[in-house]
């Protein structure tokens, strides 16, 4: 077992980043690949080399059926067979190809055009393909609504808002560019090609929302002139002020698309610095797989990589102070943000101290990445220790103030549980909102934990919120991770680094239930219909990662010498490849569950090692901190 750990250990620190960073593909799905090409095609700015090889990547995920689904192994997606097939149109593909024909006859199988979502509806909207009267409204006047108000922008998820801010914009001036092709053979009827829907009842939260989009329809014919030129300047502000170093916004793709897109229709040139910097920091989002082959990074996850690197690697053995941690440590401290963002919108008088997932993401750190740094931090031996306990005590006092009324953690904001963004009919793209979640709340409990400050009341009200949680079959639920094996995998090592011993029933029927889910190969894993279908739950392929997280859970529970563990372990070994790695296709990460998902490509790594490097040193919970702790004092007064 120790030769598998070392390898794995080996293969790590060989694909650290000169500067101390790590950093894996993220993997989603088309739709990516698609939109890129759609805004190149849109602002004239489309070659024939990106096209080519965004195109074969685009090809090479076709299912047999002629559709596209958004994770391996999964379903095929309207939305996605729809976007990808109008990108290969693009690339120059006739729909008279067996390939295009395929995906052609499965999209009007699931009812063409008309039942994809609004976001590949808008796609469509922008080259004539689809009618923009026939898309629900929201308008730019929304910047105004203050944040007591439902439906300001605060209301929804960082993400969400990110990208909503430019649409209205793009919304308001309904731009259409000459439509290179048709797209008759996508409609069930191409004469009709967007059908009456039924109004649901006037009685029900989907007919008000219905009417209140009818409203705003006819509040566009009549709004001042003045006032929306006014809310779309606001917008553009809003969103240049949010405008990250390195030319994104947020770090993530679809913001920075909508964006550049918003600001070039409000008359900015494809040459101002700041879309200049847009276009720049959207190439950096592709990757080459191999030579000619081109795939788009929804965003990139240095900082969540590296603190899960280096945790792995502390807890495989490797020393406190080997070059490769304090190096990690060296990069992280410097990406720890210390100005306020769109957070300080609810907590205005919080002091900042997060971390964010990506390279360059001020305006939004996030509770997860913060909590797992700091676990990292304590595992390195660094020579200036001063430096690491200014920067945990002010990460820790940032944390603790982002706790929401309910005891528990969202991911990006406090208290963002508005029940009205989701019921928007605009918004059927996925989660709209950042309500806690137990994986990250367990994080956080897992941090405070490692510091000696579990007793402290922040920690107790998450313990209890925690308990209260656990699922009737003894599960946690994933949100940012797939599913229920990623949510048990949190809650258990942070219930049990908080004081909760084996014996406590919690422990008990989380351990009775991830037992009952192993596989007969001695894995774990779960399927991503988990989020739709509880017949899916604990149940799917075995994977690296996911065998891992239930690995760390049952060792955290004292089950180390059990058929279950040693079976599981075996696993590991077993799949493990010459390089010290291990394969892993299947997506165990999620972005909004049922409806984006996530492959880090760096989890079959980290995750595995960590799990190992437990078991093989007898440390249920991790390597020992180095570090002195962070004072109770830290987690007051929030």
């Amino acid at each position: 077992m120790q030769r598998a750990v070392q390898r794995a250990a080996d293969h790590l620190l060989a694909r650290q980043h000169p500067d101390g960073w790590w950093k894996g593909d993220l993997e989603t799905n088309v739709t990516m690949d698609a939109e890129d090409l759609l805004l190149r095609q849109f602002l004239g700015i489309l070659d024939a080399r990106t096209i080519a090889a965004s195109a074969r990547w685009i090809r090479s995920q076709q299912r047999e059926d002629g559709s596209w689904p958004t994770f391996h192994g999964g379903p095929g997606d309207l939305s996605a067979t729809v976007e990808a097939y109008v990108a290969l149109r693009l690339a120059g593909d006739s729909p008279e190809e067996a390939h295009m024909s395929q995906a052609a006859k499965w999209s009007r199988g699931e009812g063409g055009v008309a039942a994809s979502r609004v976001f590949t509806r808008i796609w469509l909207a922008l080259f004539g393909w689809w009618d923009w009267d026939d898309l629900p409204e929201m308008p730019p006047e929304v910047i105004y609504l203050p944040k007591w108000m439902p439906l300001n922008i605060y209301s929804f998820g960082c993400w969400a808002r990110q990208t909503i801010v430019p649409l209205t914009i793009v919304g308001a001036l309904r731009p259409v560019r000459p439509a290179p092709f048709g797209i008759d053979e996508l409609h069930l009827d191409p004469s009709r090609p967007s059908p009456k829907q039924r109004r649901a009842s006037i009685t029900s939260w989907d007919g008000v929302f219905q009417r209140l989009d009818q409203v705003l329809h006819a509040y566009r014919r009549f709004s001042p002139r003045p006032l929306r030129r006014s809310a779309m300047n606001a917008c553009a502000r809003w969103i240049i002020e949010r405008q990250e170093s390195d030319g994104c916004w947020g770090g993530i793709q679809p913001p920075a698309v909508y964006s550049v897109i918003a600001l070039h229709l409000l008359g900015y040139d494809l040459d101002h610095p700041v879309l200049k910097a847009g276009l720049e920091s959207l190439d950096r989002f592709a990757v080459w797989p191999q030579e000619g082959v081109r795939m788009i990074e929804a965003c990139q996850s240095p900082v969540w990589d590296t603190c899960l690197a280096t945790i792995a690697l502390a807890d495989a053995g490797v020393p406190a102070d080997h070059p490769s941690l304090v190096k990690s440590a060296d990069w992280l401290l410097d990406e720890q943000i210390t100005r306020p963002g769109d957070w300080s919108v609810q907590r205005p008088e919080l002091p900042p101290g997060g971390w964010a997932f990506e390279f360059h993401n001020d305006n939004y750190p996030d509770i997860d990445d913060t909590a797992e740094v700091v676990l990292a931090l304590r595992r390195v031996a660094h020579p200036d220790q001063a430096r690491i306990d200014t920067a945990v005590d002010r990460a820790v006092r940032w944390t603790v103030g982002m706790q929401s009324r309910n005891g528990a953690w969202g991911a990006f904001d406090a208290d963002n549980t508005s029940p009205f963004p989701n019921r928007l009919p605009f918004c059927d793209f996925g989660e709209v909102i950042d309500p806690p979640s137990a994986d990250v709340t367990a994080h956080v409990v897992e941090m405070m934990a490692a510091l000696g400050i579990q007793h402290d009341r922040h920690a107790r009200t998450g313990i209890e919120w925690l308990l209260a949680e656990q699922e009737e079959n003894g599960a946690w639920f994933g949100r940012w991770g797939v599913n229920y094996i990623y949510g048990t995998g949190s809650a258990v090592p942070a219930l049990a680094a908080a004081g909760l011993g084996p014996d406590h029933p919690a422990i008990r029927r989380a351990v009775d239930w991830l037992e009952s889910v192993q596989n007969a190969d001695g894995g774990w894993g779960e399927d991503l219909r988990s989020y739709s279908d509880l017949e899916w739950a604990g149940r799917g392929s075995s994977t690296a990662s996911q065998t891992a997280w239930a690995l760390m859970a049952l060792l955290a529970a004292g089950r180390r010498d059990t058929e279950a563990v040693e079976r599981g372990v075996r696993w590991l070994a077993d799949t493990q490849l010459p390089d010290g790695s291990w394969d892993e296709p299947f997506f165990t990460g999620t972005g909004f569950p049922r409806d984006f998902s996530i492959n880090y490509h760096l989890y079959r790594m980290v995750f595995p090692l960590t799990a190992l490097g437990r078991y093989a040193r007898r440390e249920p919970l991790g390597a020992a901190v180095h570090t002195a702790p962070a004072t109770a004092g830290a987690g007051k007064g929030a």
